[in-house]
Order: C-alpha cells, then structure tokens, then sequence
C-alpha cells in the first residue's frame, strides 16, 4: 500500500522549516502548465535513470496532474536504496486536487543535455 498524503497537509509542509522534496513526476508539457512551487520535474517515465536526483531526501512527495503516476512513483522510489531511509507520500488527487500557488515554466535545474 502507497502512502498518501493531502494536498493541504502538502501546503503546510512547504511552509515549513523542513519542507520535502517534491517530485512532480509529469511530463515536461505538462509541468510547464502548473506545478507545486519548488518542485522538481522528474517525468515518470524517466524516474529510473534520474534518481540520483532524490537520494538522500529525508521526505519525497510525489506529484501528478490526477495523483495516479504518483503511486507508481513511490513504489519505484521504495524499491531504490538511495531512499530506503526517506518518507515517501504521493499527493492524493494530484494537482486536480491542488488549491495551492501554482508556478509556470520548466525545470531546467539538472538539464544535462545543454537545452534551456
């Protein structure tokens, strides 16, 4: 079973002094469109071969547009031994389910392959 976390108890965390790692595991397109402030984009699809991107997190919140890809995103981040001590949530509803700020525009903080 997948932890789930609100997309309230999200908002609060941000604010906080230890805010998580948010993951916005959507696709570039769509990360474009809106996203969590502060997150990073990390495409489902690509999860595998960028996870050094996470390790070491102590907290991780997945997100996507319905909070379905989200789920598949903490099981694989589970599996990895670079996160086995970090807790690992999914945003339950995704950004459908999102009342907070959004930010626009792409994550260009680790592009390797010299587009911005």
């Amino acid at each position: 079973m997948v932890d789930e976390i609100s997309p309230a108890a999200v908002e609060e965390l941000l604010a906080g002094e230890d805010p998580p790692l948010v993951v916005d595991v959507s696709t570039e397109a769509e990360f474009a469109l809106g996203h969590v402030p502060g997150s990073i984009n990390v495409p489902l699809s690509d999860l595998v071969s960028h996870l050094d991107r996470v390790a070491g997190a102590e907290r991780i919140v997945t997100v996507c547009p319905r909070g379905e890809a989200s789920v598949q995103a903490v099981r694989l981040l589970s599996a990895y031994e670079g996160t086995e001590d970090a807790r690992i949530e999914s945003m339950a509803g995704g950004l459908d389910a999102w009342d907070g700020p959004l930010e626009e525009g792409i994550d260009d903080s680790e592009r390797d392959d010299g587009r911005r």
